[in-house]
């Protein structure tokens, strides 16, 4: 179901795929975050990794009545702390979303699927 955002100008629709692949490109900045995990796909107990054209595989993007929640699926690198990553991914996707572009995201929720080395 796509947003639509109006200004004097007219209306733009933005569709949950492009609001994934933001919170995705948003959430890759953050330091410790190793890669964005697909949401559906746990192999053995590993999680799979993806690459950077897969970010909005990791993401899932609901609509509520108060506004968009978002899920991010990630796997953060060895030996940093998991509670900071994660706090500064929800920081910098909320931020990227509701002040870039104009969104009003309620919830960032964070799924940890893995530890890994840095690449």
């Amino acid at each position: 179901m796509p947003i639509q955002v109006a200004n004097e100008k007219g209306k733009i629709n933005i569709t949950d795929e492009v609001i994934a692949v933001l919170a995705g490109s948003a959430a890759l900045d953050c330091y410790g975050l190793v890669g964005m995990a697909s949401r559906k796909q746990l192999k053995d107990g590993i999680a799979e990794i993806l690459g950077r054209d897969n970010l909005g595989r990791g993401v899932e993007v609901r609509h509520a009545p108060e506004g968009i929640h978002i899920d991010l699926h990630i796997i953060v690198s060895y030996g940093t702390k998991i509670s900071e990553v994660a706090l500064n991914v929800q920081n910098r996707v909320k931020y990227v979303l509701n002040e870039v572009v104009g969104l009003k995201v309620d919830f960032v929720n964070i799924f940890v699927q893995g530890v890994r080395g840095a690449r």
